[in-house]
């Protein structure tokens, strides 16, 4: 990428639910231009994910099934 921020990355897992579980966690922290599915190599095990990151926004904090949902005023 070109610019200061912005990110690639590539992700090798062992099932497509791995690899989209990993994508959806960056995207929950930062903008992300994700993938809509996984790619397999030919004889390779596992599958391959590319997806981008722009991470001059700012970060938003970690959801966590314990953590509370923060409150929304209208």
């Amino acid at each position: 990428m070109s610019e200061p921020g912005l990110v690639v990355v590539d992700v090798a897992a062992a099932d497509d639910a791995t690899a989209l579980a990993f994508q959806q966690l960056l995207a929950d922290r930062w903008a992300t231009a994700t993938a809509e599915h996984t790619t397999r190599d030919v004889g390779e095990p596992g599958v391959r994910l590319r997806c981008y990151l722009d991470l001059r926004q700012p970060v938003l904090p970690a959801v966590t099934p314990d953590a509370p949902l923060p409150r929304v005023r209208a």
